[in-house]
């Protein structure tokens, strides 16, 4: 079966689920997306490696990272392999001096795993088939995840940050960090690098 490449093109909060998140995967050179709930460790832990943050303490994936790499065992690829009953299965294909092995994994902790590593996120065709959406040009598969309550929350909790001054949103966000918020450490930070380009 030929494997299809995804990248992950957006991490949102999901109404499907109650303290879930969603992460959206692009096909590589297509339209189709396919959107995974998740939790909200794990999109967490997928936004720390995306945005190249250093917690002040080892997350759970950064653990098994660096015990892998202890014992010279590499994360070569993921593959999304199976889909039963709306539940997504996973495999780490992973390979030292000597062997090569496939180990089962949740999804949301393989794609946490796989931007860790830097490497390649595959599906099946009849994966993306069952749960994959065709994206056009004007459709935004994350604006049917967030709410119209969500999106009003968004929008204040980032009108908050415009109105503050920079040594605020600098003191905001060392305490987000410090209390491990890493999602909401991005929308600061995305708001102060913005201040630079002014």
């Amino acid at each position: 079966m030929k494997k299809i490449e995804l990248e992950i093109v957006a991490l949102s909060h999901s109404i499907t689920q109650t303290q879930s998140y969603a992460v959206v995967l692009g096909e590589i050179n297509g339209l189709r997306r396919l959107p995974i709930v998740i939790g909200g460790f794990e999109a967490q832990a997928i936004a720390v490696a995306l945005e190249n943050m250093k917690p002040s303490r080892p997350l759970t994936h950064d653990l098994m990272k660096n015990f892998m790499m202890a014992f010279n065992v590499s994360l070569h690829e993921v593959i999304i392999n199976d889909l039963q009953e709306g539940v997504f299965y996973s495999k780490l294909i992973c390979s030292s001096d000597n062997d090569t092995v496939e180990i089962d994994s949740r999804t949301s902790d393989a794609i946490a795993m796989a931007v860790r590593f830097g490497c390649p996120i595959y599906t099946f065709d009849s994966i993306l088939a069952k749960a994959g959406v065709m994206l056009d040009a004007e459709f935004n598969p994350l604006q049917e995840e967030v709410s119209n309550e969500q999106q009003d929350k968004n929008t204040d909790k980032n009108n908050d940050l415009v109105s503050m001054s920079l040594d605020e949103l600098n003191l905001l966000l060392e305490d987000v960090l410090e209390h491990e918020d890493y999602i909401r450490a991005i929308s600061i930070r995305d708001e102060i690098k913005s201040r630079g380009r002014n």
